[in-house]
């Protein structure tokens, strides 16, 4: 693409950013106008493979972009995980572009040139990548930049990092994003990170990599949902549903119902509901397996979620948490948000709870 294009597009996660990304950048700013930086995975909640929010990788990219942010010739803009639909995924970026380019090409002013009065190009390297972002997108152009950076990936840099002696590699770090990972380890949260990654590392030697299967309940009721806080690591102090691993001798619907007893002793006025009659709610219909490779960083995980569907009511089922459950809890639908969560929930909660 010889002709400079007024908008480029660069999509990552940046866990953390490291001179590769840099390189990328400062290369497609020499074909762009304004570069629009999608940081993906922002819903997440903080884990080994994502530890940075996403005002800390806006932070890094600040650091290593100063003049260019204060300028508006680099946007920064969170990008969502919608981990069971590529369609919703492709929508979100889409509307966040064309938003971006409406707001910054009219100088944040009355819209009076449409989209399609802006080139528009993704940006990347690889040509794997670029590959795949054309198939998705084939209304914008296609910059190719090729890295000196190739050999190293952010996975590399978490995998030194989170150790007893952390490293901050400098030679893959820009000064500035250095330093901030640097005050980063001296933290709770990287204490809280590390302790993590060290029991996702050993739960292979333990439990080999799977494939496990679970079974996970969605418990509805008048608004409300049924969630756990876990109560260990991994995923401790997050928002979960109600579930656990399939026993040998059971039947994975069994399962379901009894995860949902041992971790919220869900009961009415009469007592704990019998096993029987919480089946009895469940939408056969509406059982789904969630299946994602990477939806868990514990292993090959599969999940088949139920949707428990109570009567509506003015007094909720009464709830306890159990087993590993700290504490189980009804919620209100609308006060949820997905970083509150463990793992991929939000996102079963978000197809199963028609959200």
């Amino acid at each position: 693409m010889g002709t400079k294009c007024d908008f480029g597009v660069f999509i990552g996660r940046f866990q953390p950013l490291h001179l590769g990304h840099e390189h990328t950048i400062r290369h497609a700013l020499e074909r762009v106008d304004r570069l629009i930086v999608l940081i993906g995975s922002a819903n997440m909640a903080r884990n080994p493979r994502n530890p940075f929010s996403y005002d800390e990788r806006v932070a890094m990219l600040r650091s290593a972009f100063r003049l260019e942010m204060a300028e508006g010739r680099i946007i920064a803009e969170p990008l969502n995980d919608h981990l069971y639909s590529d369609t919703a995924w492709v929508a979100e970026v889409q509307r966040r572009v064309n938003a971006i380019v409406l707001d910054a090409g009219n100088n944040q002013g009355f819209h009076n040139l449409g989209i399609s009065d802006f080139k528009v190009a993704l940006t990347g390297f690889g040509s794997d990548a670029s590959s795949y972002y054309l198939k998705l997108f084939p209304e914008w152009g296609n910059i190719q930049v090729d890295s000196p950076y190739a050999t190293f990936h952010a996975t590399d840099i978490r995998a030194r990092y989170f150790q007893r002696i952390p490293e901050v590699p400098a030679s893959t770090l820009s000064v500035g994003v250095a330093e901030q990972l640097d005050m980063f380890r001296r933290g709770e949260t990287f204490r809280a990170l590390l302790e993590e990654a060290e029991y996702l590392a050993d739960y292979p030697k333990q439990w080999g990599k799977g494939p496990f299967v679970t079974a996970d309940a969605v418990v509805v009721q008048s608004g409300h949902i049924l969630l756990i806080e876990r109560g260990r690591t991994p995923g401790k102090g997050l928002l979960a549903l109600p579930g656990g691993f399939v026993d040998p001798d059971e039947r994975i619907r069994d399962a379901a119902v009894r995860e949902l007893r041992e971790e919220t002793a869900i009961a009415d006025s009469k007592g704990q509901i019998p096993p029987a009659m919480l089946a009895s709610f469940i939408e056969d219909q509406r059982t789904r397996v969630f299946d994602a490779p990477n939806r868990s960083l514990r292993g090959r995980i599969i999940t088949h979620a139920f949707l428990f569907r109570l009567p509506e009511r003015r007094k909720l089922f009464s709830v306890k948490g159990g087993d590993d459950a700290a504490h189980a809890q009804w919620y209100r639908l609308g006060d949820l948000s997905p970083e509150m969560f463990f793992e991929d929930h939000w996102s079963i909660i978000e197809d199963m709870a028609d959200l």
